[in-house]
């Protein structure tokens, strides 16, 4: 039965846009998944869409590249010993580029420490939201004249990853949109969002789960889903990683982003998934409130990733940590000497930043660095 809706001009355009797409539907609900996806992409109110600040002091949550500009740095060394053996110009491409900041930070280091290597590069950056778009104009203000700006339409017109030497995602994955699954009573149920017309707000109903790819995903992890266990499936960020590297001719693809192996991620020690979601830098469970107001996102399942790797052609691969990744770039080789004596210093701030990304709250073990050769 379908319901008509009738909302006071207080609820949100996105609540409204929610709402009429349950309403359009015979199950009066819709996938978690498909809500997720209205929530941070809708073409207007979506979290990722709007035009403000969503990373940094000003946003809802840091990325590593806010932490000084350690990781582009180690990047940049990574890229160089890579770009050794290549000829002629080497095509960089960040998918979700973002603001930039990440691309600046790379760029500067390959320009301050391997500046032939630097008259060498054009870079690409793939971003869908127009707010970063123009963010990224002031990020790379100085690399402009070898910077492209793409949307992902354009980037899949123009053959995808098929030209890049070196393509690069930072935290793009863990923004895909995900299904929830539960196990209940030996049934596998999947989780829909449905409108409580007595409290006001969205709910989540349990359904059986009918979608044929989220069991061959399970089976082909080897996943076996405790009673009442919560887990939280991405379809498309391996998908999107098959793409990529099938289109990628000779070259890697570079994936920075928080999560685990399957063995990890769907153990039965996380009966409650790994969704999280960020509002002015606090983590929350509830995504059925401030909708396009925060951030959702859930942990990388890297096995999957791997195995979508492997189908594309990919001969070889590596998992690390961020921590490993950073000291195999020799990041504890740029550690500066100072005097100590002003906290403030280019050196002091940059000694911070490492031990910040090698030591803090377990960001450098969390977060992943998964390189795939072909």
């Amino acid at each position: 039965m379908k319901h008509s809706i009738d909302h006071p001009e207080s609820v949100s355009s996105l609540e409204t846009a929610v709402r009429r797409k349950i309403d359009a539907g015979s199950l009066a609900a819709i996938t978690f998944r498909d809500y997720m996806e209205l929530c941070l992409y809708h073409p207007q109110w979506g979290y990722y869409m709007q035009p403000r600040e969503k990373i940094g002091k000003a946003g809802d949550f840091y990325t590593a590249s806010n932490i000084g500009g350690v990781l582009g740095e180690a990047l940049a060394y990574y890229i160089a010993r890579q770009a050794d053996s290549l000829t002629g110009p080497v095509c960089m491409m960040e998918w979700g580029a973002g603001t930039g900041r990440l691309a600046a930070q790379l760029l500067d280091g390959i320009r301050e420490h391997f500046p032939e290597l630097y008259l060498r590069i054009h870079y690409i950056a793939v971003e869908k939201s127009p707010w970063h778009q123009q963010s990224q104009k002031q990020q790379l203000a100085d690399h402009l004249h070898i910077v492209r700006q793409w949307t992902p339409e354009k980037a899949v017109e123009a053959g995808g990853a098929g030209q890049a030497d070196f393509l690069l995602s930072n935290e793009l994955l863990d923004a895909f949109p995900v299904h929830r699954l539960r196990q209940r009573n030996q049934a596998l149920m999947e989780l829909y969002v449905g409108w409580d017309v007595s409290a006001g707000g969205f709910h989540e109903l349990e359904l059986p789960c009918a979608d044929e790819a989220l069991i061959r995903y399970l089976r082909d992890s080897g996943i076996e889903l405790a009673d009442g266990q919560t887990a939280d499936i991405s379809l498309e960020a391996p998908l999107w990683l098959g793409e990529r590297l099938g289109e990628l001719k000779s070259g890697e693809l570079i994936t920075i982003d928080y999560g685990d192996t399957a063995l990890e991620l769907f153990g039965t020690h996380r009966m409650n998934g790994t969704l999280l979601c960020y509002k002015n830098h606090l983590a929350g469970e509830n995504p059925y409130i401030y909708a396009g107001e925060q951030d959702i996102t859930a942990h990388v399942d890297f096995s999957a990733c791997i195995r979508s790797g492997i189908q594309a052609g990919v001969n070889r691969w590596q998992l690390m940590t961020q921590k490993e990744f950073l000291l195999e770039s020799g990041v504890l080789e740029r550690l500066v000497s100072h005097d100590g004596r002003d906290p403030f210093s280019p050196a002091s701030k940059r000694n911070r930043a490492i031990r910040q990304l090698l030591l803090s709250d377990g960001m450098s073990e969390l977060f992943k660095v998964l390189i795939q050769k072909k």
